[in-house]
């Protein structure tokens, strides 16, 4: 289950706001103007189900988020959703990777500090006998060229 974020979990001023995640789930989150540079050479990689629960995570991806491996396993992948994402973008991915299909882009990730991280994202259907079992998220370090197009772009898409 995926709770509201807390005051006490955050650095610095922040702004609060209420999102519409999938399956009807509401959450409060509070984010910063804070960002942390994705680091040079790191990989950031999950699992999920069908539905987006993550079933796995690596070391980078702890580390990138701020949340524990015992917070983020049985969570939303949505967890990391940052206000600043217009809803087409997830609509795209979701369309995309429900027909079996790769879908790649790039993601701005709230963290558990209330931050955020830019990553190039590509999530992967992990089909057994014909079926999509559940997908693999791999992330890496965006170029700022296309954060900077990102930044531009993605106001204009809600």
């Amino acid at each position: 289950m995926i709770s509201d974020m807390k005051a006490e979990d955050i650095m610095g001023e922040y702004k609060e706001t209420t999102l519409n995640l999938y399956h009807s789930i509401s959450r409060k989150v509070l984010y910063t103007e804070i960002e942390t540079p994705y680091p040079d050479g790191k990989l950031i990689v999950s699992t999920t189900t069908p539905e987006g629960v993550i079933t796995h995570v690596n070391q980078s991806f702890i580390e990138m988020s701020g949340y524990t491996e015992e917070e983020l396993i049985g969570a939303p992948h949505s967890i990391l959703r940052h206000p600043d994402m217009p809803p087409a973008a997830f609509k795209d991915l979701w369309d995309t990777v429900k027909r079996g299909e790769k879908w790649q882009g790039f993601v701005k990730n709230l963290r558990k500090d209330g931050g955020y991280y830019w990553v190039k994202a590509t999530v992967i259907p992990n089909v057994r006998h014909g079926r999509v079992v559940g997908y693999t998220s791999v992330r890496r370090k965006p170029s700022r060229t296309k954060v900077e197009e990102c930044i531009k772009l993605y106001p204009t898409l809600f």
